[in-house]
């Protein structure tokens, strides 16, 4: 497996971890030029360029180091995965990525051929995150493909590596389908082949990003109830002692969860509240129309499923408040992976 990178903290994170980071794709539509120095001298495999700007920058960046930075170029394929507006990214109006349509992907292969210190070794795209839809991984092959031909034939260039980006969804609700994963890459891999051979084309390497299709089930979130507030013939309140600082999901694009009473599980489900945060902002939710047992009360564990991605990398300070800890388990241990922040945590970088 190889790993996904998009700032100079997340490759000092992988450094720090041991990753071999030549099996690194380094991301982003705004690369500093510390962080792109850093990434070439660190020894990052591939940048995935997202702009003309980045091009011209890395290469310049590149022959500083006497470098030949591999890297693929980002194409928007101009498809949409009908998934959350905040993480499609597929579109032609996105702001990552070269379209196809407008011929900026054909002009950036041009010139990217023409650079001495970086190597085109292939195509990137990811039309968005969180997908069910049955064949948008298929149509991105279709269209990328035949990108991949179009090149070869104006540009005799021959794609190396294709990778179709990310995105499987996950179910956070009973409500959301079951995903067959195994029968879903059978079928990319069949459009590929056909594809392939309808075009003359050589199958390229194929790279897929699997996200949070295989981290978010491994997580969860443990909250404990404060106060049960209830406003009579309007609405029930559940206050937990973390909120959008901890899981800003909802607040961004009103992400789905199941929220359980972690001690009540044998109890009627027969309130229905709105799951909230300590934060003093009214948007500070976790989760509308929930149905959690009468009896919950202050002290109570609330459990919130499927959050082991996009929570504490999404997590803030705002209100001062500090980040929980989180415990692993794994064959039948535990041991402590990050311990809780202390307010002077929270201080330590101010100069006080």
């Amino acid at each position: 497996m190889g790993i996904d990178v998009v700032s100079g903290g997340e490759i000092y994170a992988a450094k720090a971890a041991g990753f071999d980071l030549s099996r690194a794709y380094f991301h982003s539509n705004n690369k500093s030029d510390g962080e792109m120095a850093y990434a070439i001298s660190s020894g990052v495999g591939f940048f995935v360029v997202d702009n003309t700007e980045e091009l011209e920058a890395l290469d310049r960046i590149a022959a500083e180091q006497g470098k030949v930075q591999d890297i693929l170029l980002r194409i928007t394929p101009g498809i949409d995965p009908h998934t959350y507006e905040a993480i499609n990214t597929g579109r032609v109006d996105s702001k990552f990525g070269f379209a196809i349509e407008t011929g900026q992907a054909e002009a950036a292969t041009a010139l990217a051929l023409q650079k001495q210190n970086l190597a085109l070794r292939g195509f990137h795209c990811h039309v968005g995150s969180q997908v069910f839809e049955e064949d948008v991984f298929e149509r991105s092959a279709v269209i990328m493909l035949g990108f991949c031909a179009d090149m070869k034939a104006k540009l005799g260039y021959a794609c190396g590596i294709l990778d179709l980006g990310g995105g499987y969804g996950v179910r956070y609700v009973e409500t959301d389908p079951y995903i067959d994963i195994r029968a879903k890459l059978i079928s990319v891999a069949k459009t590929i082949e056909d594809c392939c051979r309808e075009l003359g084309l050589d199958k390229p390497s194929v790279r897929m990003e699997p996200g949070r299709s295989i981290v978010a089930d491994a997580g969860m979130t443990l909250y404990t109830v404060g106060v049960v507030k209830s406003i009579p013939n309007y609405k029930n309140y559940v206050a937990i002692d973390g909120g959008m600082t901890d899981n800003p999901r909802f607040a961004l694009y009103r992400a789905k969860y199941t929220c359980l009473a972690a001690g009540l599980m044998d109890k009627d489900c027969g309130l229905e509240c709105s799951v909230v945060g300590r934060c003093c902002e009214s948007g500070d939710i976790i989760q509308e129309n929930v149905k959690l047992p009468a009896e919950i009360k202050r002290g109570d564990i609330l459990a919130v499923c499927t959050t082991g991605a996009y929570n504490y990398s999404m997590a803030s300070h705002y209100n001062r408040i500090p980040k929980p800890a989180m415990l692993m388990l794994s064959g039948g241990k535990n041991y402590l992976a990050l311990r809780r922040e202390t307010y002077a945590d929270m201080c330590a970088c101010e100069m006080l």
